[in-house]
């Protein structure tokens, strides 16, 4: 059976650094920094006092006051990004068969907010389990595709991927393989997260996961630095048009990249600990080329996963410098990590954004506020450190891996 080509034709992005994928995108050559002291809630007593929060950001800007109480923010974050990603798209929603249009989503956790409040609020009363008739329906990962497809109609394949911080990164795949196949013209995919909360920040800290670099937010936030200590959590969305190449051409519409493939892996190591010679990674990227039908050469960027963790970045170098050679040298190799912060289960949509656009522009993101040199990593690597570099991409590749050691990796090309 011949596959299908399958290309992006919309993107939105709702970011700490950008609100929309225009502004994302600028912040992201710009070298911004998403990261600042926290205002969701009262930090004083928290080992970690910043992150990557969304700025100006009012749901209701976007969706009906009433409607956006039924949702949890991973939910509101997704509408308004899925919703800029159709608009970008062109498409035309009375003419499109919905019946081959899904919605395929990602989301590490879901509605954590939601949970902890309804949580504490009983924990604070008498013990009468008073809960909100929506708890529920809003703390769901499922329901934010949901939403997507009841908002504008969409009646094919509809569901949540959820594989921690590869949660996004597998909706693609997931998306991919469904339009190759001929079972859907269009997806709308990607992911949404909204863990910057009294439960998300704990529960990290406990894990000794998140820097606490807490004079200097800003810079917290250091892929491949020999100083790094932890991530950075950040939140928000990222959602990606996927299109039969033959739908999109009819309709004539903006063609920003080819999806060629994609790849998955497990670590079989560890709860959260990457295998430290990155053999999962080295798996998945090997997948993900077979899927594609290239060679290592031909890549031209790799967007990491970056997280700016100890063991993490080391080994995810490792890896590439293993499976592509003598050719690594030549990749640009970066980690958007550094500005945004890591969005867990919105991960992979944005990194892949981020790669998208960089195929569209010839600019490569940097890898900020890098200052000292980690001797455990391979010095003749491109880590495109500080500033942004020009670059024809041809083939960008997008790692994001998750605790448990769910490893995922797609492949981008610019069309022919």
């Amino acid at each position: 059976m011949e596959l299908r080509r399958v290309v992006v034709t919309g993107l939105g992005a709702l970011t700490p650094i950008g609100n929309t994928k225009e502004t994302y995108w600028d912040g992201l050559i710009h070298g911004k920094s998403g990261a600042a002291p926290i205002t969701y809630f009262d930090t004083e007593k928290f080992k970690t006092k910043f992150a990557c929060e969304l700025k100006n950001f009012n749901a209701t800007d976007f969706l009906d006051r009433k409607e956006a109480r039924k949702m949890d923010k991973f939910t509101q974050y997704a509408m308004v990004a899925s919703d800029e990603a159709i608009a970008d798209a062109k498409l035309d929603l009375e003419v499109v068969d919905k019946l081959k249009v899904g919605v395929i989503w990602g989301a590490g956790i879901g509605g954590l907010e939601t949970f902890q409040d309804e949580v504490l609020n009983f924990a604070s009363g008498d013990g009468t389990p008073r809960f909100n008739p929506f708890f529920i329906p809003k703390m769901i990962a499922d329901i934010a595709p949901g939403n997507i497809s009841i908002k504008h109609g969409f009646m094919g394949p509809n569901y949540t991927t959820v594989s921690a911080c590869a949660s996004s990164a597998n909706a693609m795949i997931d998306a991919l393989n469904y339009i190759r196949l001929g079972h859907c013209d269009v997806i709308v995919t990607g992911g949404s997260e909204a863990a910057v909360t009294i439960a998300g920040m704990g529960g990290f800290n406990a894990m000794h996961a998140l820097s606490t670099r807490n004079d200097s937010p800003e810079t917290a936030s250091r892929p491949f630095d020999a100083t790094r200590d932890g991530f950075v959590l950040g939140e928000g969305a990222g959602a990606i048009i996927l299109e039969e190449y033959e739908h999109a051409k009819a309709r004539g519409a903006k063609i920003y990249a080819e999806v060629i493939g994609g790849g998955l892996s497990s670590d079989a190591h560890h709860m959260t600990a990457p295998h430290p010679e990155g053999i999962g990674v080295m798996a998945v990227m090997r997948n993900c080329l077979e899927n594609a039908g290239i060679k290592p050469e031909e890549v031209d960027h790799i967007n990491t996963h970056g997280t700016s963790t100890p063991l993490g970045d080391v080994a995810e170098l490792k890896a590439i410098s293993e499976v592509f050679g003598d050719h690594a040298k030549n990749i640009n190799i970066n980690s958007t990590k550094s500005m945004t912060g890591h969005l867990l289960g919105a991960a992979g949509a944005i990194e892949s954004i981020a790669s998208i656009l960089a195929i569209e522009h010839g600019v490569v993101p940097p890898t900020i506020n890098h200052e000292v040199v980690d001797e455990n990593i391979d010095a003749k690597l491109n880590l495109t450190l500080n500033k942004a570099q020009k670059r024809d991409v041809k083939v960008a590749m997008s790692n994001t891996f998750g605790f448990g050691g769910h490893n995922a990796c797609v492949l981008f090309k610019k069309i022919d």
